[in-house]
């Protein structure tokens, strides 16, 4: 009796590892990504304009998982966001006398990220349907560029 007791919770045991195999890896990267860039759209959104926030999971999910299958649209999102608080738009504002707001959100910073997730996401897909816009703001931000 003992014997098979052990093996049922052996077999479950195996069973749950096989489960936690398949939550692992890219799939779940990506999952975990899209939801990112899902809470990102609607932060962005004309309704919310929190573009802080949409930075932050920008840089959430860069950090972990840069080969996000929707990286371009996350790219110009965080493009757009720091573009519009380098203008202090936005329902979040920049305090520049915070020394944490002063030094990840000085326009001069947001202007260079801007244009930098500009160029990346051009780079990574320059048939992103994202294109026009990102190409029209990096000529006001970076006009020596060519």
């Amino acid at each position: 009796m003992l014997i098979v007791g052990i093996s049922i919770f052996a077999g479950t045991a195996l069973a749950q590892k096989d489960a936690e195999v398949t939550l692992d890896g890219p799939a779940l990267l990506e999952k975990d990504a899209l939801h990112n860039l899902d809470v990102a759209r609607q932060a962005f959104g004309p309704g919310k304009k929190a573009y802080k926030q949409v930075i932050g999971r920008f840089e959430e999910t860069f950090a972990v998982y840069p080969d996000f299958s929707k990286m371009d649209e996350f790219l110009y999102l965080a493009g757009m966001s720091s573009y519009y608080l380098s203008e202090n738009k936005g329902k979040q504002k920049v305090d520049l006398k915070s020394e944490r707001d002063k030094e990840k959100y000085s326009p001069e910073k947001l202007r260079t990220d801007a244009v930098a997730y500009f160029k990346l996401m051009l780079e990574k897909n320059p048939a992103s349907p994202h294109k026009d816009e990102a190409e029209s703001i990096l000529k006001k931000l970076d006009p020596s560029d060519k």
